[in-house]
C-alpha cells in the first residue's frame, strides 16, 4: 500500500439539533489524525460536497426514511474525492469517487463500510466533478426517477416543477422538455426564472416573489387547461396553489417541502386535498435511494444528454470547508443560484 495521507482532519459535526434554521451554535468544529485504511478499506480527500435541503431534516430527531446524524457525529454529506489510499483491489490511488464522505476533508472507509455507504468510482468523461454532484448525482437521479417513475409523463401533457432552477428542478424539468411535455417552471427572482427559460428551455416560468397572486395567476396564464403532473420540491402555499389547478388522473410527486424544513411549530399540510378526490389524482412520495440499483441506467441516459447538449447544469460554488454553516442557510433565503456546492479541495 502507498499513501500519501496527511496528519490532520477537520470536522465539522452536529453539535445540537436546531430550532428553526441552523445556528452557530448547533456546529462544532474538530481536528483530529487521518488513520490509514484497515484491510480491505480506503481512504478518500474531499474534493467537493452537495449541499441539499435534505440535510435539514437529517438534522432533527424522529423517525424517517434514514436515521438522524447523532450529536457529536460528523454531519452527514454526498460527496465526491479521490482515493489518496487504499487496501481494496477495487479502488487505486487518483481514483475519483463520489459517496456519502461527510462535511470533512478526509473519510475513511472500512470494507463493511464501503458497501453500506456506496462509495462508487466516477468516470470524469461523463461530467464535470460539480456535475456529478447534480445531474449525475444525488439531486439528478431524484429528479429523474421521481419524473419517469412516479410521473409518468407523456407526450403533450403540462408539468409544473417548483425549486426550477435548484438542483433536482434542474433536471426534472429539462427531462420533461425531453420525454415531449409542457414545462412551466417556478423559482424565486426574475433572473433565476429568464434562465431557466432561456438557458434550460422551459416554456415558462412563474416568478412566486412577484406578488402574493404571481403563482395562482401565472398558472392560469400558462396552464390554462391544467396541470397534469406537478413535481412538488417546496410544499406550503405553493403545493396548495398547484392543486387547485390539476386535471383529472393528475400525478403530484412530493419530493421536498423546503418551505417546511425550518417551522417551529406544526408543518402545513395540504389544505386543497380534495382536489385529489375530485380529479381522481395521485400524490406520491420519493426517496431517491429506493432507486440505487438502477442509478447507472440515469447515469449513462443523463450523461449522453449532456454530451449531446441537450441537457445542462448550473452549479453555485463556494470554497472552503468552513464555510459550510452559512452556505447551507443560502438554500432556505433562495440565496443559491444553481446547485449548491461546497468546494473543499482542488481537483
Amino acid at each position: 500500500m502507498s499513501s500519501i495521507a496527511p496528519p490532520v482532519n477537520h470536522q465539522i459535526r452536529l453539535a445540537a439539533r436546531p430550532v428553526g434554521l441552523p445556528k452557530t451554535t448547533d456546529w462544532l468544529h474538530t481536528s483530529e489524525p487521518v488513520p490509514e485504511p484497515d484491510e480491505g478499506g480506503v481512504l478518500v480527500q474531499t474534493l467537493a460536497l452537495s449541499l441539499d435541503p435534505a440535510m435539514r431534516g437529517w438534522m432533527n430527531a424522529g423517525k424517517s426514511y434514514i436515521a438522524p446524524v447523532g450529536i457529536g457525529e460528523v454531519m452527514r454529506a454526498g460527496g465526491v474525492g479521490r482515493v489518496i489510499a487504499s487496501r481494496n483491489a477495487r479502488f487505486q490511488i487518483g481514483d475519483r469517487v463520489s459517496g456519502a464522505l461527510g462535511v470533512q476533508d478526509y473519510a475513511t472507509f472500512s470494507a463493511d463500510a464501503l458497501e453500506r455507504n456506496g462509495l462508487a468510482k466516477i468516470d470524469l468523461r461523463l461530467g464535470s466533478l460539480t456535475q456529478w454532484l447534480n445531474v449525475l448525482g444525488m439531486p439528478g437521479m431524484t429528479g429523474y426517477f421521481g419524473l419517469l417513475e412516479i410521473g409518468q409523463p407523456q407526450v403533450g401533457e403540462t408539468l409544473v416543477v417548483s425549486g426550477a432552477a435548484g438542483a433536482v428542478g434542474q433536471t426534472v424539468g429539462q427531462m420533461g422538455k425531453i420525454k415531449g411535455c409542457k414545462v412551466v417552471g417556478i423559482a424565486g427572482g426574475a433572473a433565476k426564472c429568464e434562465w431557466v427559460v432561456k438557458a434550460l428551455g422551459f416554456d415558462a416560468c412563474i416568478d412566486y416573489k412577484a406578488g402574493p397572486f404571481a403563482v395562482r395567476d401565472g398558472l392560469k396564464t400558462h396552464c390554462p387547461d391544467g396541470v397534469d403532473i406537478y413535481f412538488d420540491n417546496v410544499g406550503g402555499d405553493i403545493l396548495d396553489t398547484v392543486l387547485t389547478r390539476i386535471r383529472r388522473r393528475a400525478r403530484i410527486i412530493l419530493c421536498g417541502a423546503i418551505s417546511q424544513y425550518n417551522n417551529t411549530g406544526a408543518v402545513q399540510g395540504p389544505k386543497n386535498y380534495l382536489s385529489l378526490l375530485v380529479n381522481r389524482a395521485r400524490m406520491e412520495g420519493m426517496v431517491v435511494f429506493d432507486y440505487a440499483l438502477r442509478y447507472p441506467q440515469a447515469i449513462a441516459e443523463m450523461a449522453a444528454y449532456l454530451k449531446e447538449g441537450r441537457m445542462h447544469s448550473r452549479e453555485d460554488v463556494v470554497q472552503g470547508l468552513a464555510q459550510f454553516p452559512q452556505a447551507l442557510l443560502t438554500l432556505f433565503n433562495g440565496g443559491n443560484f444553481g446547485k449548491l456546492v461546497l468546494e473543499v479541495a482542488t481537483a
